[in-house]
C-alpha cells in the first residue's frame, strides 16, 4: 500500500511539472504597399499546471510609440485575452524593430493568434544554448579624438575618417530556447541576438529584413511546422555590418542566412528535458525623465551658428570644385597645365600658372571645408529635432518620472529579462556579466516602447547621436534598470 502511495504521489509530481507549448502564426504585412517580404506576428504559449505565459513576436518596429502600432495595442491585446484565464502581466510581447509596415487591425490579429495557440498546446521538452554570429553586425557609435560620439545613420553622413579614434562593442551572443515535442521533434526555437533590423531600406518596399530570412531558415531546415521566434536584444547602437555601404544594394537576406545557420548549429547541440519549470516576473519601475533638453538645445544652436559663421565665400560651385579637386589630387606639383608649360614660364620667370594653382588650391580647401560643416550641420539639425520632439512630450508628461514595464521570464534554465527601451548594447553586456549565467538574456523592444535608452557615458555625448537625443530618460536610468534586472534574473533562478 505504501508502494502504490509513493507511485501516485511521483505521478502527481510528473504530471504537475509536465510544461505545455503552442504555437501559431498570422500575417501581418500591410499589402497596400511594395512589398519585399511578409511581417508576421507569432504566439508562443507556454503552460504548466499553474502558470500561463505568452510570449508574442512581432516583425514591427516598436510595441507603441512609434510606426502603426498604437499606445493602447499591450492593454487590448492583455484584455483579449482574459477569457483564456492568463493574467496579463504574463503577457511577453517584443519588437524585432524591423521597420515593415504592418496592418491596421493588428490587435484582433494577434489575440486569434495567441488562441489559436493555446489549441495547439501539447506536452513539450526543453533546453537551452548559446551560439556566437560576429559576422552580421557592428557598433554604429563612432568615438572621436576630441572625445565626443558620433553615430552612423542613413540620415546624414560619417564625420571625416582622420577624426574617429574607435568603435564601441557589439553583443554576439546568440540566446537558443528549444521545445521539442515528446516524440523529439522541433515544436519552436526561440532565438534572441542584437541588432538594428534595418539592412534593408524603405525603397526596397515592407520586410522583416534579416529576422525574417533567418526564421524562414531555421523553419525551412526543421520542418515538421516547428516555428521560429525572433526575440530583440540590446540592440539600441547595433546596426547591420557594412549598413552604410553605397557600392552594392543593400540585403538582408545573407545576413539571415548566416544568423540562421548559426542558430541551427545551436539547436543540433541542445539536450531537452521533460519537466522544466516555468516561471514569469512582472513589475514597474519608475524612470527619471531627461531635465537637461533645454540646455542640449541651446548647445547645439550655438554650435549651429558657429558652423554656419565659419562658411567661407569661394568663387567656385560643384561644377568647378571638382575637376579642380581631381586635377590638385592627382597632379599636385602640375594640376593646370603640363609640366612641359610650368618649365617654359618658369625659365621666362613666368608666375601666373603657379599663382592660379595657389589661388584655387585655396578655393578647393575652402569648398572641402564647407562641405565639412555641411555635413556637421546635418548631423546636428536631425539630433536637434530629436531633442526638441522629446522635450513637448517631457513637458506635456508633466511628471519627473516614466514607468517601464521589466519582465522576467524562465523556461528551463533559459532566462529572459525585458524592458521597453531601445537598451544599448553595453548595457545588455553589463547585466550577462554581473549575473554570471551563461543562460541569462537581455532584451529591449518589449511590452511597450520609450525611445532610446544610453548608457551614462552615451547619455552625456557632447557630439550629439541619435542614441542621446531620441531619448525620455535622464543618465540616472541605467543603473536603476540594471539594478532591477539582476534582481529578476536572480529570483528567476530561485
Amino acid at each position: 500500500m505504501k508502494f502504490v502511495c509513493l507511485l501516485l504521489l511521483a505521478c502527481v509530481v510528473t504530471a504537475r511539472a509536465e510544461m505545455l507549448a503552442g504555437v501559431a502564426k498570422v500575417d501581418i504585412t500591410d499589402r497596400t504597399v511594395p512589398v519585399t517580404d511578409p511581417c508576421f506576428a507569432k504566439a508562443l504559449v507556454l503552460k504548466n499546471d499553474d502558470t500561463t505565459a505568452v510570449v508574442i513576436t512581432l516583425d514591427a518596429v516598436a510595441v507603441g510609440g512609434i510606426g502603426r502600432i498604437g499606445n493602447g495595442f499591450m492593454a487590448t491585446v492583455r484584455s483579449g485575452l482574459r477569457e483564456l484565464g492568463i493574467a496579463p502581466e504574463n503577457v511577453v510581447v517584443n519588437a524585432s524593430h524591423c521597420h515593415g509596415i504592418v496592418r491596421g487591425d493588428l490587435e484582433p490579429l494577434v489575440i486569434q493568434a495567441v488562441k489559436e495557440a493555446v489549441r495547439n498546446l501539447v506536452p513539450v521538452k526543453a533546453g537551452s544554448g548559446e551560439g556566437s554570429e560576429t559576422r552580421i553586425s557592428e557598433n554604429r557609435r563612432l568615438k572621436m579624438k576630441d572625445g565626443s560620439m558620433v553615430d552612423m545613420r542613413r540620415a546624414y553622413s560619417m564625420p571625416p575618417d582622420e577624426d574617429v579614434a574607435s568603435v564601441g562593442p557589439i553583443d554576439p551572443q546568440v540566446a537558443v530556447l528549444r521545445l521539442d515535442r515528446m516524440d523529439g521533434t522541433s515544436l519552436a526555437v526561440l532565438y534572441q541576438f542584437a541588432c538594428h533590423p534595418i539592412m534593408n531600406p524603405p525603397s526596397k518596399g515592407c520586410s522583416a529584413d534579416y529576422p525574417g530570412f533567418a526564421s524562414k531558415v531555421i523553419e525551412d531546415a526543421l520542418g515538421g511546422g516547428a516555428m521560429a521566434f525572433f526575440i530583440q536584444g540590446c540592440g539600441g547602437d547595433i546596426n547591420p555590418v557594412r549598413y552604410k555601404e553605397v557600392s552594392r544594394p543593400a540585403d538582408a537576406e545573407p545576413l539571415g542566412t548566416m544568423l540562421g545557420a548559426t542558430v541551427l548549429a545551436s539547436v543540433r547541440k541542445i539536450e531537452t528535458q521533460a519537466g522544466a519549470p516555468l516561471k514569469v516576473n512582472n513589475e514597474t519601475i519608475a524612470l527619471p525623465r531627461a531635465a537637461d533638453y533645454t540646455a542640449r538645445i541651446a548647445n547645439i544652436e550655438a554650435e549651429q551658428k558657429k558652423l554656419v559663421a565659419a562658411l567661407k565665400p569661394t568663387n567656385i560651385n560643384f561644377k568647378t570644385f571638382l575637376p579642380l579637386l581631381l586635377q590638385h589630387k592627382l597632379w599636385p606639383e602640375t594640376p593646370s597645365h603640363y609640366s612641359q608649360s610650368y618649365l617654359h614660364d618658369q625659365s621666362l620667370d613666368r608666375k601666373a600658372i603657379p599663382q592660379l594653382d595657389a589661388d584655387n588650391r585655396t578655393l578647393v580647401e575652402s569648398y572641402l571645408a564647407n562641405i565639412e560643416i555641411m555635413e556637421r550641420l546635418t548631423r546636428l539639425n536631425a539630433n536637434l529635432a530629436l531633442l526638441k520632439m522629446h522635450l513637448k512630450q517631457t513637458e506635456a508628461a508633466a511628471s519627473p518620472t516614466l514607468d517601464a514595464e521589466v519582465c522576467g521570464l524562465r523556461v528551463g534554465d533559459f532566462k529572459l529579462v525585458t524592458f521597453p527601451g531601445e537598451v544599448t548594447v553595453q548595457v545588455g553586456l553589463n547585466i550577462k556579466k554581473a549575473a554570471n549565467d551563461a543562460r541569462a538574456f537581455v532584451s529591449g523592444y518589449t511590452n511597450g516602447y520609450i525611445w532610446y535608452t544610453p548608457t551614462v557615458e552615451q547619455r552625456l555625448n557632447s557630439g550629439y547621436a541619435q542614441e542621446d537625443c531620441d531619448t525620455l530618460v535622464a543618465p540616472e536610468w541605467q543603473k536603476i534598470f540594471e539594478t532591477k534586472a539582476l534582481e529578476v534574473l536572480r529570483n528567476l533562478s530561485r
